[in-house]
């Protein structure tokens, strides 16, 4: 459905400019017991900047709030696969997510979650990063999207809010560390595989 220039597509709101990217680099194949959604964030710091900090697959926990400690098994390369310590107050401690893909030029991350004591099974994300002009500066527009496993005892709509929520938590926190690092004019080094 398009209104005024915004598309919806399950439930959110998208600009046109927004949707060609969900639709060129967000494929998920949906499975009739799992959800997806994608979500987007305007970020007020220049795409090598936010990027430097989505790249790390390593180092989650520079601006994912939930993330209290991170453990990369060897390099950090394709098929990499990190041991993640979640801060209490989640339904979970631990999560084994492995880095399916990473490109530096089209800024596009992607990973799936292996393992864990969590209920998020059969999750996997992607992750791109976008130039934007924002009030006239250097901007970012981040779109994260997922698909998931919807446990046993949950509907759709529960599993995709309580997704959403966390992304939407990452999203919000990626933001603030890229923003606040911008003012500072610092950038993290990217390391290139």
């Amino acid at each position: 459905m398009v209104t005024n220039n915004y598309i919806t597509m399950n439930g959110n709101r998208f600009t046109k400019v927004e949707e060609e990217f969900i639709k060129k680099y967000h494929k998920h194949d949906v499975k009739e017991n799992q959800c997806s959604s994608s979500l987007v964030k305007h970020i007020k710091a220049p795409v090598h900047l936010v990027w430097s900090l989505v790249r790390r697959f390593d180092e989650p926990q520079k601006y994912k709030p939930f993330v209290s400690r991170c453990v990369l098994q060897g390099d950090l390369q394709i098929g990499s696969v990190r041991e993640v310590n979640v801060k209490s107050g989640l339904p979970a401690t631990t999560s084994t997510e492995r880095l399916e893909y990473l490109d530096d030029d089209e800024h596009i991350l992607s990973m799936r979650i292996v393992g864990g004591d969590h209920r998020l099974k059969n999750y996997s994300s992607i992750v791109t990063v976008h130039p934007k002009v924002i009030d006239g500066r250097p901007g970012t527009l981040v779109i994260e999207s997922f698909v998931v496993d919807v446990p046993e005892g949950n509907t759709k709509d529960e599993t995709c809010y309580f997704v959403e929520a966390l992304i939407k938590c990452n999203l919000k926190s990626l933001a603030d560390v890229s923003e606040r690092l911008a003012v500072q004019d610092r950038t993290e080094p990217i390391e290139r595989m």
